[in-house]
């Protein structure tokens, strides 16, 4: 596939939290650091994001015992998902894995940074209204078709996905630069949906 200076790579939440040891780790999430970094090489604009939620973040089930990770409350904006306290602001587990190597990324775009809504797309939070700034710099720049690739495939990856389509990009998520946590057929519900919405996955770039 031919790449052109209007797509734009942005790699989702490769932070040491999602990765072996951290937190919240999705299984072999550091595995995809020496596939994306080849990917980003092929790409002249390059967006990097990363959770990065103070310590009483609302999605913490820290804030909501007895409730345990994993279970779910009801919020305001919806269902959500209680996870393990992860990337907390100025945290080491909130860095960027050690090994990534993406230094002419343009832009780092930090999400979740609201401690009443949690955000797994790199354009909106949870509530679909609050923007995290992403979408203005696409758009200002000119750039139309966005390729995703990071952590976690069923979750970061694909809201992001499912908001950029509806936003009017044409989308392409790598396949081979995600890992999945799979909750509740999470990963199966995102293939649905990527059909439906006509959101490209490929297995490599």
């Amino acid at each position: 596939m031919n790449i052109s200076d209007s797509d734009v790579l942005v790699v989702v939440d490769l932070q040491n939290d999602f990765c072996s040891g951290g937190a919240l780790a999705v299984p072999s999430g550091e595995s995809v650091v020496p596939e994306i970094n080849r990917i980003a090489g092929r790409f002249e604009n390059v967006v990097l994001t990363q959770d990065w939620h103070p310590c009483d973040h609302v999605s913490f089930a820290s804030q909501h015992l007895p409730k345990r990770p994993y279970d779910t409350i009801s919020l305001p904006y919806g269902e959500q998902v209680l996870w393990p306290d992860h990337c907390v602001q100025g945290t080491a587990g909130a860095a960027f894995h050690a090994q990534l190597s993406v230094t002419h990324a343009g832009l780092i775009i930090r999400k979740g940074i609201h401690r009443e809504i949690d955000s797994y797309s790199t354009l909106y939070e949870n509530d679909r209204v609050t923007p995290t700034g992403l979408l203005g710099y696409l758009r200002e720049r000119g750039l139309k078709r966005i390729f995703l690739a990071g952590l976690a495939f069923d979750f970061c990856v694909r809201y992001s996905a499912e908001d950029a389509r509806r936003a009017g990009f044409d989308v392409v998520v790598i396949r081979g630069g995600c890992r999945a946590i799979d909750v509740n057929g999470s990963v199966a519900a995102t293939e649905r949906s990527f059909k439906a919405l006509e959101i490209s996955c490929l297995a490599e770039l």
